[in-house]
């Protein structure tokens, strides 16, 4: 019997070396797939997870919060590590060094036997995964792109990872039914820093519908309406996995049913609590309904 899963995640797990722009560094374990399933998981949705790590690194796999049984690890030569140096208190600009990558997922590595209402992938660097598996899982469901892995490149000399347009956007956006992108991203990719234009060219190009994070607001589009809603954050101490936290509660909400304005509603509350304390969100959905009581009025 397949096990079903609202949400299942796709990407690596990464030993991160944040550093402030004080310079006081952190050493920690993160990555968009543990964001991810964890904002999901809290909201009280089945989030499941397709990880690859090298055999010396599983300990990492304590950092979950969803079951361990809904964590498909696969054998990989090498993990993923990242140096993160923040320039700024906000943490909005920082320069990214890689210092290992982990194997790419292909469609085969992820699980036939599970019946999953959105297949999110949830990369980290340019490699992770590629076009043809993207469309290849579409195939067998719903799929949700951060389009992070596919503009986020490294320097082969220098580990430095630098940002470029997806070359084959035009191509493989029409697979994707839930694409997120941040402000910068979205302005790579269209050229425009008006994020209701980028996100209206995204969805014209193929995605079916958009939500792009920025650190006043997060906007969702639908291909009709622009939704936006503001980021209700009282401080920035859990700013890492930002956008995880906003695209899974936000496509987890969507494939249980609540229409665009309600998932971002939410997905805004779970991110604007979540960035309040650093780590993956630990909360209850009742505690973010409590939340937007609160802080939005609702």
């Amino acid at each position: 019997m397949a096990k079903n899963y609202d949400i299942l995640s796709i990407g690596h797990i990464s030993l991160d070396y944040n550093i402030d722009y004080l310079d006081n560094e952190i050493i920690e374990v993160g990555g968009a797939v543990i964001y991810s399933s964890a904002a999901a998981y809290a909201l009280g949705h089945r989030a499941g997870v397709v990880t690859k790590l090298a055999a010396e690194d599983e300990d990492r796999l304590d950092v979950f919060t969803i079951p361990k049984e809904d964590v498909y690890c696969l054998r990989s030569k090498r993990s993923t590590s990242i140096r993160n140096k923040y320039h700024t208190p906000d943490k909005e600009r920082r320069t990214c060094t890689c210092i290992s990558q982990g194997d790419a997922f292909t469609a085969e590595d992820i699980p036939t036997d599970l019946d999953c209402g959105v297949y999110h992938f949830a990369g980290l660097i340019y490699g992770d995964f590629d076009g043809e598996t993207i469309c290849n899982i579409s195939k067998r469901g719903k799929t949700a792109v951060d389009v992070q892995a596919l503009l986020r490149h490294v320097d082969g000399k220098t580990g430095l990872m630098y940002f470029e347009d997806w070359a084959d956007k035009l191509k493989y956006l029409p697979y994707i039914d839930y694409l997120k992108t941040d402000a910068a991203e979205a302005e790579i990719m269209t050229g425009t820093s008006d994020r209701s234009k980028a996100a209206r060219m995204l969805h014209n190009w193929g995605a079916k519908e958009v939500v792009i994070t920025h650190n006043t607001e997060v906007l969702a589009y639908d291909g009709s309406k622009i939704y936006t809603c503001p980021i209700k954050a009282r401080n920035l101490s859990g700013r890492s996995g930002r956008g995880d936290t906003t695209f899974a509660a936000y496509i987890s909400e969507r494939v249980t049913g609540a229409g665009v304005e309600q998932a971002l509603l939410w997905a805004t509350a779970t991110v604007s609590a979540k960035m309040e304390k650093p780590g993956p969100y630990r909360g209850t959905r009742a505690d973010i309904q409590d939340y937007i009581r609160r802080f939005y009025g609702v």
